[in-house]
């Protein structure tokens, strides 16, 4: 027998109509799944494909993303995106439940657990942003003022730029695999095909809101975030790419912080390691859940 694919849903946080599909097998324990930054929920598809026998999947559109609204004014906070979680958990009554997440996903996944432990089973993520020091400074390094002036500049900037357009859907896919060199055509295709739009004249944009691009001055120290990360109580497993961006947070002594956790770092793998190394990945995936 042939299994179908997901199914689309929604649900209300905050006046903002958000998206998630839901892949079935509601006897099963659930499972939640939370995308990183200017991605979507169909990047999970592959990882649902060979878990949703025994578990009963949720792959969130956060805010902005996907097919869930864009919010008006342009300012995205992890913290509104945490109340997002905490409501589709509240929503579908899904705790306690299980995460596998993915970069800013991962970021929104821990500040979830931390906030509501008696709620997160287990908690996988993927290179979740916070978690590299030389991450943190950015194009936000200096005082806050300056910090401040930075963003209002950069919002600036985002307020006036037009989305990319692109005249075919190869366009659009050539420019995701310049992104991700690890990803297959396959692969690639398929990441496409969910993130873009078809515009009136036919050309295809991404899906994501271009104020993406300018995140607001982030109010939280580092001593905070270490005490988000402790607050968080169930086991927590961190996946990281050797070739990525991001550093390894057992080499860096963030993991210390943790109560429960241990870190795996894949070779040959970069940001999005769960692309580039699939099979292993799952391998991993398995015996941790």
């Amino acid at each position: 027998m042939t299994l179908l694919g997901p199914i689309s849903q929604s649900f209300v946080s905050q006046r903002l109509r958000l998206h998630y599909v839901d892949w079935g097998n509601h006897g099963k324990p659930p499972l939640l799944m939370i995308h990183g930054g200017r991605d979507h929920c169909r990047n999970w598809d592959w990882t649902a494909e060979v878990l949703r026998e025994d578990w009963h999947i949720i792959a969130i559109d956060h805010r902005g993303h996907g097919d869930s609204e864009w919010v008006s004014d342009g300012n995205y906070l992890v913290s509104d995106m945490v109340y997002d979680v905490a409501q589709l958990v509240h929503q579908l009554d899904l705790a306690p439940v299980s995460i596998v997440s993915h970069s800013m996903g991962g970021g929104v996944a821990l500040g979830f657990a931390a906030a509501f432990p008696e709620k997160v089973r287990q908690l996988v993520a993927i290179e979740p942003v916070g978690l590299s020091p030389e991450m943190e400074p950015g194009p936000d390094a200096g005082s806050y003022p300056q910090r401040m002036r930075n963003w209002v500049e950069r919002k600036r900037d985002a307020a006036a730029r037009q989305g990319k357009r692109y005249p075919t859907m190869e366009d659009a896919q050539e420019r995701m695999q310049a992104v991700n060199h690890f990803l297959s055509e396959k692969q690639a295709e398929h990441l496409t095909r969910h993130g873009v739009n078809r515009n009136e004249d036919g050309s295809f944009s991404w899906k994501f809101d271009p104020h993406l691009h300018s995140w607001p001055v982030d109010p939280t120290t580092r001593e905070m975030r270490e005490d988000m990360w402790h607050a968080i109580t169930c086991p927590v497993l961190l996946l990281y790419g050797a070739d990525s961006f991001a550093t390894n947070p057992e080499k860096t002594g963030r993991l210390k912080h943790f109560r429960d956790a241990s870190m795996i770092e894949f070779e040959n793998a970069g940001h999005w390691l769960h692309h580039d190394q699939f099979d292993r990945y799952i391998e991993t995936l398995r015996d941790f859940l």
